[in-house]
C-alpha cells in the first residue's frame, strides 16, 4: 500500500477497524438470518486500475455478480462486488426465509447482496464515526458456469466504465460462510486512492486518541 503512503501504525489501525467490523457484522447477520455466519479474515491489497480485471479472474467463475456503490462523509466512497458460486444459488430461498417461487433467484441475490454489503459497511462506518449511504444494488450478470469467459468480460466492462476515476484502489476481499446452509459468498470492496487518503486522515485522528 505504498502508493497511498500508509505507515505501519495506520495499516495496523485500518486492519483492526476491519476486523472489529467483521466481528460485529457476523453477529448481526447471524441474528438476522437465524444461523451462524462466519467471516474469514480479509485479504487486503492495493491494485491498479490497469490490472484490476486480472486480479478478479479467479472470482469470475461466479454465476452471479452484484454491484453496489457506497458513499460516506469526508469523501469516503467505494464499490462492493458480491460474487456467488453455482452451488449456492439454490440455497437462497431457504436462507432468506422466502416461500418457493416468491421471488426469482435474481431478486433473491439482490436482496441478500444488499443485506451483506450494508451490514458490514454500516459497522465499518461506525468504527470511524461515519455514516454510509448506498446506491441501489445492480445485478451485473447471472449465468451458468459454462459462460466464464462472458463473465470475465462483464466484470472487465463494468470496471472500465464505472464512475470512479482512479489509478489505484484498495481491494478488500471478505468471504462469508453460512455453515447451516453450506453457503459461501465473496464480497470485494474497491476503495479508490482518494478515499483511502481520506480514511487515512480519519485513522490519524483515531491514533491521536491513543
Amino acid at each position: 500500500m505504498n502508493n497511498v503512503n500508509l505507515n505501519d501504525d495506520q495499516q495496523d489501525c485500518l486492519q483492526e477497524i476491519i476486523n472489529v467490523a467483521m466481528g460485529q457484522a457476523s453477529d448481526q447477520l447471524a441474528r438476522y438470518l437465524d444461523t451462524f455466519v462466519y467471516l474469514k479474515v480479509p485479504s487486503i491489497e492495493q491494485v491498479s486500475s490497469q490490472h484490476l480485471s486480472d486480479t478478479l479472474k479467479s472470482e469470475a467463475q461466479s454465476v452471479a455478480v452484484v454491484s453496489q456503490g457506497f458513499f460516506g462523509y469526508e469523501g469516503i466512497r467505494g464499490e462492493a462486488l458480491l460474487m456467488y458460486q453455482p452451488k449456492d444459488s439454490d440455497r437462497l430461498a431457504d436462507l432468506l426465509g422466502y416461500e418457493p417461487d416468491e421471488l426469482s433467484v435474481e431478486e433473491q441475490i439482490i436482496d441478500l447482496s444488499s443485506i451483506l454489503t450494508t451490514t458490514f459497511l454500516n459497522v465499518f462506518a461506525s468504527q470511524i464515526d461515519n455514516q454510509m449511504s448506498y446506491s441501489a444494488p445492480r445485478l451485473l450478470f447471472s449465468s451458468d458456469a459454462a459462460n466464464s469467459n462472458a463473465n470475465q468480460t462483464s466484470i472487465s466492462d463494468h470496471i472500465q466504465h464505472n464512475s470512479f476515476n482512479w489509478d489505484v484502489a484498495l481491494k478488500v476481499k471478505i468471504t462469508y460462510q453460512v455453515t447451516d446452509y453450506s453457503f459461501n459468498c465473496d464480497m470485494i470492496l474497491l476503495i479508490p486512492e482518494s478515499a483511502i487518503i481520506n480514511i487515512t486522515s480519519v485513522i490519524d485522528r483515531i491514533l491521536e486518541d491513543y
